[in-house]
């Protein structure tokens, strides 16, 4: 039972594992001009309906709760689109000379381009009582701005290496991302009674498609018989990004803690999470209409497809320990309160 649990819960991860090694077997099934036709039905329909997906199920009415708390945003989206980048970007500098894979440290960058995702910080900021509305707002207007914020800044890094022009990028994210999200929000007006009613798992039915994508993504890899990636490399880019991971959660709650900034407590968690996760829904997307035609492709997402399940497994393990801190801190406050 207890090995059945762990399953379950991290089904995803064991998906994106089950479906590279799937990918390797026979990647002629899932590469361009195969059996699934990714170059239609994954490009344009699957995408497409991850977007839809997740307009259709994203609560726009809750953001009105956090939308003046102004000073969050700011430190969460400055956060992301500028000193994570930065970070990325120097990072790939030091490492440059050294034996990664030039690949892999292209796919650094890429990484610190990302948005924030959706659903892991909302998910691990209420897990923890914190300040769950600030989450959702950061999560959702950060991951609109990735929509052209992103793209621009990869752009910026890779220079010359993504050749396919900015107005073709911009065309293609609005009619494979912007336009399904706003009409997801349009029809979500007509049957909102009806979804709240009916739970439709919109996140799992995202999840599967997301892994579609990543399969193709891998057999289009595999199907390039000089592109190879030592276990070396592969290791050490784990190692790195975990690393990477724990410092910044841990600079962030100081930064968060720190009394002359003013947060709250409450709003550390949201700080935390939304700050340092990165979207793999958004963002692997965004990568396959900038890399069209790149054999390296897959090899450039993996630092974000090894930063994705790592930050939902680091949150998961801080959770306790975050919702433990919250709550004497509000002991403490309350203690206070009834002595004054």
């Amino acid at each position: 039972m207890a090995v059945l649990n762990i399953l379950r819960s991290n089904w995803f991860i064991i998906g994106i594992i089950l479906v590279i090694l799937f990918a390797k077997f026979d990647p002629g099934i899932g590469s361009k001009g195969g059996i699934l036709k990714p170059e239609i039905t994954v490009k344009y329909f699957a995408v497409f309906i991850i977007f839809f997906n997740s307009g259709l199920s994203l609560k726009t009415e809750e953001f009105a709760k956090a939308i003046l708390q102004v000073k969050i945003h700011a430190f969460i989206q400055g956060f992301t689109f500028i000193l994570f980048p930065l970070l990325m970007q120097t990072m790939a500098t030091l490492l440059a000379p050294g034996p990664f894979d030039r690949h892999l440290i292209e796919g650094l960058k890429v990484l610190g381009c990302m948005p924030p995702p959706v659903s892991s910080a909302v998910i691990l900021t209420k897990a923890t009582i914190g300040n769950e509305a600030a989450a959702i707002f950061n999560s959702a207007f950060g991951s609109f701005l990735g929509i052209f914020v992103t793209p621009t800044l990869i752009l910026m890094v890779v220079g010359s290496q993504a050749d396919v022009p900015i107005a073709t990028i911009i065309v293609q994210l609005c009619m494979t991302v912007v336009v399904p999200l706003i009409t997801g929000q349009v029809v979500r007006q007509f049957v909102r009674v009806w979804l709240e009613r009916t739970h439709i798992p919109f996140g799992s039915i995202g999840s599967f498609i997301l892994l579609l994508i990543i399969y193709t993504t891998f057999c289009d890899t595999f199907s390039h018989e000089d592109l190879n990636l030592d276990t070396i490399n592969l290791i050490s880019i784990i190692l790195l990004i975990v690393i990477i991971q724990c410092v910044l959660l841990t600079v962030i709650f100081v930064i968060s803690t720190w009394k002359p900034l003013g947060f709250q407590p409450v709003d550390c968690p949201a700080l935390m999470f939304c700050a340092t996760h990165k979207s793999l829904t958004l963002g692997i997307p965004i990568i396959k209409i900038i890399f069209s035609g790149d054999p390296t492709m897959s090899v450039i997402t993996i630092p974000l497809l090894v930063y994705h399940p790592t930050q939902i497994l680091l949150g998961s393990v801080i959770v306790p320990f975050l919702r433990g801190w919250l709550l004497t801190q509000r002991k403490h406050r309350n203690s206070i309160t009834m002595h004054v």
